[in-house]
This record gives C-alpha cells, sequence and structure tokens, in this order.
C-alpha cells in the first residue's frame, strides 16, 4: 500500500484545514487508515482511524468534535477534516495502513510522508 498525504499548511488559529491521503495498490480495501500527527519535540500521537468498509471510526479523545474522519472509496481518499484549529494542533501529519482498526501507532503497516500543520496564533 503507498500512501500519500497532502493538504497542509498555514493557518491561522480558529480557522480549518482538510487533509487527504491518497491510497493505491492492490489491497487498499483491506486497511484502515489512520492520521497520526508528531509536534516537535514529541512523540507521535493517534489522531483518528477510519476503516474502508465502514463499522470502525475513532479519534483521540482530546480532538473529537473538532476533527472529523471520513473516506471516498471511489478515489481511495481519505480526509481529515479539521476545524477550529489551535497553536497546539501544529505538527506533522501522517496517513498510516493496517490491517486492523486499532489506535495503536505498532499496528500500522505502511506510513505516508508527513504533511506540515502550522497554526498560528
Amino acid at each position: 500500500v503507498q500512501l500519500q498525504a497532502s493538504g497542509g499548511g498555514l493557518v491561522q488559529a480558529g480557522g480549518s484545514l482538510r487533509l487527504s491521503c491518497a491510497a493505491s495498490g492492490r489491497s487498499v480495501a483491506s486497511f484502515a487508515i489512520g492520521w497520526f500527527r508528531q509536534a516537535p519535540g514529541k512523540e507521535r500521537e493517534f489522531v483518528a482511524g477510519i476503516s474502508w468498509k465502514g463499522g470502525w471510526i475513532s479519534y483521540a479523545d482530546s480532538l473529537k468534535g473538532r476533527f472529523t474522519i471520513s473516506r471516498d472509496n471511489t478515489k481511495n481518499t481519505v480526509y481529515l477534516q479539521m476545524n477550529r484549529l489551535k497553536p497546539e494542533d501544529t505538527a506533522a501529519y501522517y496517513c498510516a495502513a493496517t490491517p486492523y482498526g486499532t489506535a495503536y501507532i505498532a499496528g500500522y503497516n505502511y506510513w505516508g510522508q508527513g504533511t506540515l500543520v502550522t497554526v498560528s496564533s
């Protein structure tokens, strides 16, 4: 599975961004996709995840209500809509694929490159 993340950029606090993760490969439909983020000096953390066939959607508790994950199966793309952004949301955001619906980073086998999100105060 190959993953391509995009959509990062500079945004003011309170603004919105939508990240995209385009997936390709023969077994795309067998994987769930997760978004993770890593701020400078911090560990990579789970943001949200979704399975291709439905049935599993998960969010980090601290982000519920501001972030929404969705997918477009016709485009093999998973989106992360981020609203009411805060400076502490500044991080590199990564999408990754897992055979399981899990929030644990160790469960993810394939990673895309990061896309940088910077939220200015």
